[in-house]
C-alpha cells in the first residue's frame, strides 16, 4: 500500500513531530523563519521545508514584511483533527471515571487496613 503524501491533509502533515513543534511555536503568534530556527535549534533549510508542507495543507499562512516572511497558524485545517480526537473523549471520560472509582476503593481499603 502506498504511503500518503505528507501534504495530503492536516493529519499527515502534523504526524511529523518537528511540524507540530513549529505549530506550537506559531500558536503563540506570528514569527519569521529566523525566530523558528533559533527557537527550535534546527537548520534553516529544514525549517523552510517543514513550513512549505504546513503551507501546502493550509496550516500556516505567510505574509511578507520587508525582507522577512512572517508565518502564523491557520487553525481551520486542524478542525478535522479536533473532531476526530473529540470522538474519543467519551471513552476517555468513562475510563477516567472508572479509574476514580478504583482509586477510591483502594483508598477505602487502605483506610480500613490502617484502623
Amino acid at each position: 500500500m502506498a504511503r500518503a503524501a505528507t501534504t495530503a491533509d492536516a493529519f499527515n502533515a502534523v504526524a511529523e513531530p518537528r511540524r507540530r513543534q513549529i505549530l506550537d511555536v506559531l500558536s503563540g503568534g506570528e514569527r519569521p523563519v529566523n525566530d523558528l530556527v533559533a527557537l527550535l535549534g534546527v537548520a534553516q533549510p529544514l525549517v523552510s521545508k517543514h513550513l512549505r508542507v504546513l503551507r501546502e495543507v493550509g496550516l500556516v499562512d505567510v505574509r511578507g514584511e520587508g525582507r522577512q516572511r512572517m508565518y502564523c497558524v491557520n487553525s481551520r485545517p486542524l478542525k478535522p483533527i479536533h473532531d476526530w480526537v473529540k470522538s474519543y473523549e467519551q471513552s476517555w471520560s468513562e475510563r477516567f471515571d472508572h479509574l476514580d472509582v478504583v482509586l477510591e476503593e483502594l483508598k477505602e481499603t487502605e483506610d480500613d487496613d490502617d484502623q
